[in-house]
């Protein structure tokens, strides 16, 4: 037995988050040198999104702990403050060495700020790049209330250096989703297909996020993204929105789409399912991460639509539109053939290991909860 493991609190909130840490919770349980806790809330607990919790307990960790912080009105502040007393008590209680959060999502921003408001180290993954709207904000702030960055790229250590964040708190890891994208161990289309009775020989998926700073025109939007496949003749494979400020929106456009054999649509589908269902698709379309990181290196084009992936689609295999129905309506009819996969500028695979390897040095542990500014001249 080996004694004082350090004790590592991840944060998961939703389906996405979770597929990209999978692989360093997975990593710091087969280490006995560290005790790794999993704390789920957000839209895993939703019923309506697909009750995800159940993908985590699939995975049999040893140390798991729900934390509902659903209100009445679904707004981002009210989940900020529910989810900062909810893992406020927990951290309490586990007394953590590091908490480990992800992204760009307000369950990340709890963390982070519970943690250094706490005197516990907190590590962010995947700061420093851009995600548009919203996000882009929260996710910088993230990156400012943590005391260690796990990044993809020297892009994105370069952006948190001019954050003013201290060189050697940065760790180039890649992107822990890759670890999973490039394993022998996906399931095969036949048994997604069969999972999830997909019955189409070829088809599209299609994923269309709440954009909240344009909330008034959510409505009209998804309306022209419902219409423009509708009035395509490709069978697509639909999810869920995530449970944003304007989620509703679409589903009620989605309501639209019932009854048509064309179009199975599911509030979540497995990270490794669906990474199996994008590898085999004719294309992706919608505003999702999925098309600007993930669909490039399997050789996938993307219609990427409106504003929510702004200044990330750079790859070849991406088509941007705006949210008229005409301009989607013309990237369908464009060429969407497979295309040579792109080379991952987001790590080789490997980000568990690189994540274990920093964790087991002393550079990490002797970082200090008082955070230094450094300009950059």
């Amino acid at each position: 037995m080996i004694l004082n493991k350090k004790k590592v609190v991840f944060l998961t909130g939703t389906r996405a988050d979770f597929g990209k840490i999978k692989s360093l919770i997975q990593i710091l349980e087969d280490d006995p040198g560290f005790s790794p806790f999993v704390f789920v809330t957000g839209m895993h607990l939703m019923q309506k999104y697909g009750l995800t919790l159940i993908e985590i307990e699939r995975c049999k960790f040893s140390n798991v702990q729900t934390f509902s912080n659903h209100t009445s009105e679904t707004t981002m502040d009210l989940t900020l403050a529910k989810t900062i007393e909810g893992f406020s008590q927990y951290i309490k209680k586990v007394k953590p060495d590091l908490i480990v959060v992800h992204g760009d999502r307000v369950e990340a921003l709890a963390g982070a700020i519970t943690g250094s408001l706490n005197n516990i180290l907190v590590a962010h993954i995947e700061g420093g790049e851009i995600s548009g709207t919203i996000d882009e904000l929260i996710r910088h702030s993230v990156s400012k209330m943590s005391h260690i960055h796990y990044v993809a790229n020297k892009d994105a250590k370069r952006r948190l250096m001019q954050l003013g964040e201290v060189e050697n708190s940065i760790q180039i890891i890649g992107s822990p989703d890759v670890d999973i994208m490039f394993s022998n161990k996906l399931p095969s289309i036949e048994e997604v297909k069969n999972y999830y009775q997909i019955p189409f020989e070829n088809y599209a998926v299609a994923m269309f996020h709440p954009v909240t700073t344009e909330y008034e025109n959510m409505s009209a939007y998804s309306s022209h993204f419902v219409e423009s496949l509708l009035e395509d003749n490709r069978n697509y494979v639909i999810i869920f929105p995530n449970n944003d400020l304007g989620s509703n929106l679409i589903l009620e456009q989605y309501e639209r789409l019932e009854n048509n054999s064309r179009f199975r649509i599911f509030p979540s589908i497995r990270f490794e399912y669906f990474l199996t269902l994008l590898k085999n698709s004719d294309f992706i379309i919608g505003n999702s991460s999925a098309g600007i990181r993930e669909a490039p290196y399997y050789g996938i084009p993307t219609i990427n639509i409106g504003t929510r992936q702004e200044n990330r689609s750079l790859h070849s295999h991406i088509i941007n539109t705006s949210y008229d129905k005409k301009e989607i309506q013309k990237a369908l009819t464009s060429d969407l053939e497979p295309l040579e996969k792109e080379q991952s500028s987001f790590g080789k695979g490997n980000s568990a290991q690189l994540f274990l390897k920093s964790l087991k040095t002393n550079t990490i542990w002797n970082l200090s909860n008082q955070k230094q500014f450094i300009d950059q001249y």
